[in-house]
Parts: C-alpha cells; sequence; structure tokens
C-alpha cells in the first residue's frame, strides 16, 4: 500500500498496551460498572461490529462527564477506539455501562471479552490496515463518517469538518471531525472540532468566515429529544470553538428539522440561512448571524419527494458563456435517488434574498452514480469558485462495506457552474484543477489509482477487470446521448442493493471522457463538464485490464 495522503496531527502512533482495570461489578443481566486507575492517555476500547450497542457513561466523583454508545466486544474484538481518559485531569474514573444485546445469544455479561481486552496506551496505531483505503480521497484516520460540514477557506488552508463517530466505524455518537488542507489533496487531521453535549448530538451544518469581526461560526443541528439549530464561535480559524451561550438558536415542530447552510449575500448585505425541513428547505435572513427571521419555504411540487430532504445549499453561479447568472438551489435525498438510495438533486431559478423561484419542473441530479451524497460548497472559496464536496457512499449499504478500521470517504473536489443545453440551465461539475497536479508521467498499464483520458469517437465501451473475473463496464452511447457504469460483476457480497448500473444523460455529444479511479471507487466525468458519475467499487484483487472499444484513445496517467 502507498503512503496515505493524509496524515495524524494528534499523537496517535504505535500502541503499547498494558493491562488497565480490576473486574467488572456486575449488577444485572444489562448493567455493569467497570472502574479505571488513569495511568495512560487512552483507554482502548474493543469493539465487535456484529454486536449491538452498549451506553457508556463516564462519571467523575459521581459526574457524568462523557456518553457514547459502543458495540462492545463479546467474544471477538474487530478493532479498538481510543478514549482520551486523560483528558478528565483525574486519576480514577468510573464507567457506567448498560448492555442492550439479548443475553440469550451473547451469554453472561461476566464473561464478556472486553473486560479482558479493555487497555491502556500513550498511544493509538492509525496505520493503514486497509486494502480499500482511497490514496488521494479524503476519509478519517479512523471510524466512522458521513456528511462533510462546515466547510472553508481562509488563509490558504481549506477546512474541513464531517459526521464522524470517534467509537466505532458505523454510524454512532455523531461529532465534527476536521481536517485541513492546503491544496484540496492532501489532507492532515486534526483534534476534534465539536462533541456532543446535553442538546444532543452534533448533525450536520457548515461554517461562514466572518470578516467583519475576524471570526468563524459554525451552525449545526443538536439532535437531541428534538433537532435544534446551534452555533460556535471560533476565534483562531477554526481549530478550536467556543459554543453560544445562546443555543438553541432556531427551533421547529417539525421532527426533521436539519443541516442549517448560512452564507453572506452580497445582494441584499445580509447573511442568509437555508435549513430542511422535511420535504422543504426553509429559508431564513439575519443581520447579526444570531438572530433569524424567517423568510420562506421552497419544495412543493418540486423535484424527487421519495424521501427525506436534507444538507442544502443555495449559491449564485455564472452561466457559461452568457455573462449571465442564476443561482441554484442543493437539495440531498434519501432515500429516492436515481438508482436507489441516497442522491444530490438540485434547482436552477432566481433568489432575492427572501424567496426562491424554481425556472423549470423536472427532477434533475448533480450526479448520476450511486454515491455522491450530502453534497455542499465550500465557504469563502478562493478566487469566486464554488467547490463542491461529496460523501462517497449511499445509505443502503454505507455501514456494511468492506472495511473496519475506517469506513467512507469525500468525493475528489468538484468545481460548480451552469451550462445551456436546449434553452434549458443545468449544473456543470468540473473536477477541481487542483487534481491536475497529481499527474505523473504516461504509462501503458491500468494503474490502481490515477487518471485516464479517454478521446471518444462515437458510441465506446470501456472495460476493467482482473483475473478472477471481476469487471466494471462503462458506455457511452452516442445515439442516445447517454453514460453507463455497470458494476454487477464487481465485489458485491455485502449487500443486495449494490450490484448496479447507473446511467446519465450527456446533454449532447460527448467528445472527452475523465475517470478517476481509486482503491474502492471510479468517478467519471464528461470533460467539458456536463455529465458526473460517482460509484463505489471493491474488487478482491485491482482493476489489471483495460479493454476500449472504437478506437478510442486512451492516455492514462498514474498517480
Amino acid at each position: 500500500m502507498k503512503k496515505m495522503f493524509w496524515t495524524l496531527m494528534v499523537m496517535l502512533l504505535t500502541v503499547s498496551s498494558v493491562s488497565a482495570q480490576q473486574k467488572p461489578l456486575v449488577l444485572g443481566k444489562s448493567h455493569a460498572m467497570q472502574r479505571v486507575e488513569v495511568k495512560n492517555h487512552y483507554l482502548l476500547l474493543p469493539v465487535q461490529e456484529r454486536e449491538d450497542n452498549a451506553n457508556i457513561r463516564v462519571l467523575v466523583g459521581g459526574q457524568q462527564v462523557q456518553s457514547m454508545n459502543i458495540r462492545l466486544a463479546v467474544d471477538k474484538v474487530d478493532y479498538y477506539v481510543p478514549l482520551d481518559i486523560q483528558r478528565f485531569g483525574t486519576k480514577d474514573l468510573l464507567l457506567d455501562i448498560m448492555f442492550y444485546g439479548d443475553r440469550r445469544f451473547t451469554g453472561a455479561m461476566k464473561d464478556f471479552l472486553c473486560w479482558q481486552e479493555m487497555k491502556q496506551s500513550n498511544t493509538f496505531d492509525t496505520t493503514n490496515r486497509e486494502k480499500f483505503r482511497p490514496q488521494y480521497h479524503h476519509t478519517p484516520a479512523y471510524g466512522w463518517m458521513n456528511d462533510p460540514n462546515g466547510m472553508f477557506y481562509k488563509d490558504g488552508v481549506y477546512h474541513l469538518f464531517y459526521q464522524w463517530n470517534p467509537y466505532g466505524s458505523m454510524w454512532e455518537n455523531m461529532t465534527w471531525g476536521h481536517s485541513t488542507s492546503r491544496d484540496l489533496i492532501h489532507w492532515e487531521t486534526q483534534p476534534t472540532a465539536i462533541e456532543p453535549d446535553a442538546l444532543g448530538d452534533i448533525f450536520s451544518g457548515s461554517c461562514v468566515v466572518d470578516q467583519k469581526n475576524n471570526q468563524v461560526v459554525a451552525f449545526y443541528t443538536s439532535a437531541g429529544r428534538s433537532q435544534v439549530q446551534s452555533m460556535a464561535v471560533s476565534k483562531d480559524n477554526g481549530k478550536t470553538f467556543e459554543k453560544y451561550a445562546g443555543n438553541p438558536i432556531l427551533v421547529s415542530k417539525e421532527e426533521d428539522f436539519r443541516d442549517p447552510k448560512a452564507f453572506w449575500n452580497a445582494d441584499i448585505q445580509r447573511w442568509n440561512l437555508i435549513l430542511a425541513v422535511g420535504q422543504e428547505m426553509h429559508i431564513y435572513s439575519s443581520d447579526n448571524l444570531k438572530d433569524w427571521t424567517y423568510e420562506s419555504a421552497f419544495g412543493k411540487e418540486y423535484g424527487c419527494h421519495d424521501g427525506v430532504w436534507e444538507c442544502p445549499d443555495l449559491m449564485k453561479l455564472p452561466v457559461r458563456g452568457t455573462g449571465k447568472q442564476k443561482w441554484m438551489l442543493i437539495c440531498n435525498i434519501n432515500p429516492g435517488g436515481p438508482f436507489g438510495g441516497s442522491a444530490t438533486q438540485y434547482f436552477i431559478g432566481d433568489f432575492d434574498g427572501k424567496k426562491f423561484v424554481c425556472e423549470h419542473t423536472d427532477t434533475r441530479w448533480m450526479d448520476y452514480g450511486k454515491d455522491h451524497y450530502a453534497t455542499v460548497t465550500f465557504d469563502n472559496a478562493p478566487e469566486g469558485r464554488h467547490i463542491a464536496l461529496a460523501w462517497m457512499s449511499n445509505w443502503q449499504y454505507a455501514n456494511q462495506v468492506p472495511t473496519k478500521q475506517f469506513r467512507s470517504a469525500n468525493s475528489i473536489p468538484r468545481d460548480l457552474d451552469l451550462f445551456e443545453y436546449n434553452g434549458q440551465t443545468y449544473c456543470g461539475v468540473t473536477p477541481s484543477k487542483e487534481m491536475l497536479a497529481l499527474r505523473g508521467k504516461t504509462g501503458n498499464k491500468l494503474p490502481q489509482t490515477g487518471e485516464l483520458i479517454i478521446d471518444l469517437k462515437g458510441s465506446t465501451e470501456i472495460t476493467f477487470s482482473n483475473s478472477l473475473g471481476e469487471q466494471v463496464v462503462m458506455e457511452y452511447d452516442a445515439v442516445k446521448n447517454t453514460f453507463s457504469m455497470d458494476r454487477s460483476r464487481s465485489y458485491a457480497s455485502f449487500s443486495e442493493a449494490f450490484p448496479c448500473k447507473t446511467v446519465a444523460p450527456t446533454y449532447g455529444a460527448m467528445k472527452q471522457l475523465r475517470i478517476f479511479i481509486d482503491h474502492s471507487s471510479i468517478e467519471a466525468f464528461d470533460a467539458e463538464g456536463r455529465m458526473a458519475m460517482t460509484n463505489l467499487v471493491f474488487p478482491t484483487e485491482p482493476y489489471s485490464q483495460i479493454k476500449v472499444t472504437n478506437n478510442a484513445k486512451v492516455t492514462i496517467y498514474p498517480f
């Protein structure tokens, strides 16, 4: 495995384990307590993914200082996750643990393997142990990741926050993880940004660069007994955040009320905020980022409504070659995607700071793959760019993909704009220019990681395959003006929902195709930015052969 394009900024290196605990205090069929004498930085908790969650309350002097859900090992350890016990500033802790699994299947609690395997260490090993971990896509150093959150650019640095579970590689304990980059390719893991509190877990949201007050302001959903909106302020460029004492800042009677996206609207010289509320988007405005006025709702009778609307974004974009600008509203939906599960739809229209008016009635998808979701853009991006990242997975199988140390990656960065075709305006999606820096010298073999440029001469079929007969087949149909990707013969035993063939319109003839391949993904783009398709693949062994029909010219750039 080649070196990963991320590094860990905190000292989590080689494990030096020592047994840590006394015997557990078994208090019933499902309740136990474990005393911990703090000797090292981390308590390494053993995880077994097939088990049900256990709830751990960390108590200091009888007071709860942290709570998390974790699949503690019963008879097998899949991996370990670190709990920072030094942070509590005490010599003794009490873990109050409630198990929710069925004892008929798991056995007596006193015999659980977790009691023997809890260990203390001053370090935690994050060396890559996954053959499917991407080389040049952003991933968490360990644990589960889903939606990109709070992305902004300031002083030469891109900040990416993300939905993160520090205590397992399946969805739980939503926290804002944090990574930074100077080129959108090489990412450095930073300390945890925003952690759960009494209002709930920290769900998705956004950050804005408040130039006037020289601060970064984060907006996020606190998901507890209800979903409410909260804010936090950073005075050190996003390194640390202080939660606003007046939280929550927005509340609702609606059950699904989340994912605030705030932005400065230069047209009205005010802040706007857009929220996902059930199957609508609600729009607000503010002068001070604290007090928000409801302006309008958008969504009824527009787009796909087969699932819950989530993770909105709203921006003004240029229309290529016209001198015009229009507004685009991004709406992620799950389920309801064109090929099942999660997907990103968008709407083109006009926005006056109060009301968004859509100019079309058809449903439009930003990416026609099956693994492109929760798409949002960076605030304050340089050169007026609108740079988007997506979560590269699908809720139908995200918890089951064949990795353990981590789960999920982000898509490559993409620049968004608009283009016209047959009198209609559509979203253009182009790989960000930073991707060009990864190109090595051209080669003749299909690399495990790299970019392929395919010059098309009409209808063309492209096949990636390996010696086991696994393959992915891509086809450009110049008559129907479509592009498809069939991964049905790619390894997919972990989920019946994984095998699929995805099909996209190309909005005219396609002359050149750009394909980005990594250890577990294929992203295909029309070189003119009129088609995008993102799909995961998990070949048992890497694809090593490429076959192209119709004399299409192939240029291979290994990364």
